[in-house]
């Protein structure tokens, strides 16, 4: 059975657990990072040497950093209308997952520490203004590709619409005021349609 190291609460393992219910594959969930530990044992620094979640033991292949697992999970078990297998078309695909772990990410991801993870009196507001800017400017991005089509790479639901889904669920979560951005509201809904999604994504921020 397929292993997963990695805190349920960690916007990464999220992205794999999600796409595992995808791909309807059973799997074995291991708790590990900040308050777990684990990753700083030598057993888990041979898997993964970065320390870092999630890594996955697949029958004895051991892999780490989310969306190559993504990738590698949804390739091995032939699901080219996540992946294709086309150059083009998994080129699209792959540019929005990059630029929602990267752009999006070095946004939502400081935003998301300060208002949930610090405690109110040790808060930055400054970084908190500065962040929460950046990521309204990548969610009108995101608003602004939706135009005409209900999913990041077109019609069908692909692995395009993983990471940055996951965000979005944090951006509406959070105690903040936010533009009214229709489109990617309404992608909100769509993506709560998948069970996946509301079992790994979409429950309350921690």
């Amino acid at each position: 059975m397929l292993k997963i190291w990695g805190r349920r609460n960690s916007i990464n393992v999220m992205k794999v657990l999600w796409v595992c219910e995808e791909l309807a594959l059973p799997f074995e969930q291991i708790d590990a990072g900040m308050q777990f530990g684990v990753v700083n044992t030598p057993e888990y620094a041979a898997m993964n040497p970065n320390r870092k979640v999630p890594t996955i033991d697949d029958d004895g292949f051991t892999l780490a950093e989310s969306n190559t697992i993504v990738r590698y999970l949804a390739a091995r078990h032939g699901r080219e209308d996540l992946l294709p297998t086309d150059a083009r078309a998994r080129a699209r695909i792959e540019s929005w997952m990059d630029w929602a772990s990267f752009s999006l990410a070095i946004a939502m991801t400081p935003l998301f520490w300060q208002l949930i993870r610090t405690p109110g009196n040790q808060r930055d507001p400054k970084v908190i203004a500065a962040n929460a800017t950046e990521a309204e400017r990548c969610m009108r991005i995101l608003d602004d590709q939706l135009a005409g089509q209900p999913h990041l790479a077109g019609e069908g639901f692909t692995l395009a619409d993983v990471p940055a889904a996951a965000f979005v669920h944090r951006w509406l979560a959070l105690p903040i005021e936010r533009p009214a951005l229709p489109r990617l509201e309404a992608y909100y809904r769509r993506m709560l349609e998948r069970r996946g999604y509301r079992a790994h994504v979409a429950g309350p921020l921690s």
